[in-house]
């Protein structure tokens, strides 16, 4: 039984019944508890369950608002290869901000058995995060129910009172005329994050690329990273900014 397999027959198990036992999976799959505790390793290093002595247990998603439950499930799988190339590059001790937007949001299965620091404006990403290793600091301000977030000038001055070492953001749209926001309450968020940051990642799948949206609030270069499913070639003018292009392909 191949890895991949195995993998799948877990979280299935995890699924019905709560929690494995590393010994009774490696007698069902006839295995070494070696190769389980590897499988449970990766498992929880993607989010997917929470290490135990001897096994694992499943983690429970909290609800959040429908509507950006459907937002978030869009395209989704692009997304999701794009998180965990984010996740990829924050260490244990880091100190990250992580804005609203939904792209951002589906890191937080990634990351939640990292002993990090997280500041977000995102009410899904503290009820995501809230039972995990993940410390958390809400960004206080006035509360958006239709972008389940905190925005507002309370906010911006809350965020200039931190310092992070990475700042994860999303956009509405990235072209060669620089980055667009849905609501200049995103664009004043984004900003502020980035400002505070020693190192600032965009989270931007390739539907996102060459379009500009409603406002342009920063040049491309206001980011260090662009982390994408997007071809390299239609990121060229990211490139003569002096941004670095990590592709998930």
């Amino acid at each position: 039984m191949n890895s991949q397999l195995r993998k799948q027959k877990i979280l299935a198990q995890l699924a019905a019944a709560g929690e494995v036992d590393t010994k009774m999976l490696a007698q069902e799959f006839n295995t070494s508890e070696i190769t389980i505790r590897r499988d449970l390793h990766q498992l929880a290093d993607d989010g997917m369950l929470c290490r135990t002595h001897g096994g694992a247990i499943k983690i429970t998603p909290l609800e959040m608002p429908h509507n950006f439950s459907n937002k978030a499930a869009v395209n989704q799988v692009a997304k999701d290869n794009i998180c965990r190339k984010a996740a990829a590059q924050i260490k244990e001790g880091d100190i990250i901000f992580m804005d609203c937007g939904s792209t951002v949001f589906r890191m937080c299965q990634f990351i939640k058995n990292k002993r990090i620091k997280v500041i977000t404006n995102s009410i899904p990403v503290l009820y995501e995060l809230q039972n995990s290793q993940v410390s958390l600091n809400i960004i206080g301000g006035e509360f958006d129910s239709e972008r389940q977030a905190i925005h507002g000038k309370m906010a911006e001055e809350h965020i200039r009172s931190y310092h992070a070492t990475k700042a994860f953001i999303g956009v509405d749209g990235i072209s060669s005329h620089g980055l667009f926001a849905h609501s200049e309450k995103e664009a004043a968020i984004a900003l502020a994050l980035a400002t505070q940051s020693d190192y600032t990642y965009l989270l931007c799948d390739a539907g996102k690329i060459g379009k500009a949206s409603y406002m342009k609030f920063a040049d491309v270069d206001l980011v260090n990273a662009i982390i994408t499913n997007a071809d390299k070639e239609e990121l060229k003018f990211c490139k003569k900014k002096g941004v670095k292009i990590i592709s998930t392909e």
